[in-house]
């Protein structure tokens, strides 16, 4: 009796086992999760499920076939769609880079940016904030300095009206605090990258409208207003350096879309 017991379990086990949920079926309901997420233009996750059921379920040949598709129609979709992104935004750039001058020297590894109200010609005799920028989008600010006496400034400050924007400090002897000397004439550039501007560059172009101080940090404080085709140099260099990376960003999702749909 014991035994008939024991060999009655193993036949229900085997039973319910063979009963289960076939591939087919689990692959099945991973495909409705994908066309419900596609409801939701959740793409992203909806492409995850639909590429992981040829990898999960590899002997569901109907569900496979469907998500393969699925996938193809999708990703086609979105190539479309980043591809009239990326004609919009190449328009938006042209009529952004008519208020720069492209340059690349022997020194330069990328093409930079310079603002047309901020070339060497018509700035080399002031002090004034300097807005940098190259063709990947890279940004940063720098403080210039010409004046009869040192000031040592190892820093930034803009403010107007109890609001300010402070930069990090560049000290002394570093590469990024350089300093030069011709008859009486003192050069003092700071330059505030990767970041080290701290905010200044936000704050500048969020406030292009308001009349903008600044004060020059070091052994003795310079103060400045700053021109209003500066403050307007730094917005529109923002403006550039995001759409540039945005259309890094594009191009390279083309072209991962390409290789995906097997398109040259």
């Amino acid at each position: 009796m014991k035994i008939s017991v024991q060999y009655f379990a193993i036949l229900l086990a085997i039973f319910f086992v063979a009963c289960g949920p076939s591939e087919e079926d689990k692959a099945r309901v991973k495909l409705d999760l994908a066309k419900s997420l596609l409801l939701k233009h959740d793409t992203t996750n909806a492409v995850l499920h639909l590429d992981s059921i040829p990898k999960l379920y590899p002997e569901a040949v109907y569900s496979v076939n469907a998500a393969t598709n699925l996938a193809k129609e999708v990703r086609f979709e979105v190539l479309q769609r980043k591809e009239a992104e990326l004609d919009t935004l190449k328009l938006r750039i042209a009529e952004l880079e008519k208020s720069f001058v492209k340059e690349k020297t022997e020194f330069d590894r990328y093409t930079q940016y310079i603002h047309k109200r901020q070339t060497f010609k018509r700035a080399w005799d002031r002090s004034y904030i300097q807005v940098h920028l190259n063709e990947r989008g890279e940004i940063y600010l720098s403080s210039n300095y010409h004046g009869e006496n040192w000031l040592d400034h190892t820093g930034l400050r803009v403010y107007d009206s109890g609001e300010d924007a402070k930069t990090d400090e560049i000290p002394i002897g570093t590469v990024d605090n350089h300093r030069s000397d011709f008859m009486e004439a003192k050069w003092e550039k700071v330059s505030y990258r990767n970041g080290k501007d701290n905010g200044v560059i936000e704050f500048i172009a969020q406030h292009v409208d308001r009349r903008l101080k600044a004060v020059f940090l070091g052994k003795e404080y310079y103060y400045i207003i700053l021109e209003t085709y500066d403050k307007e140099a730094v917005r529109d260099a923002l403006a550039l350096s995001r759409a540039l990376k945005m259309r890094r960003s594009l191009e390279n999702e083309i072209k991962s879309l390409h290789k995906k749909l097997n398109i040259n």
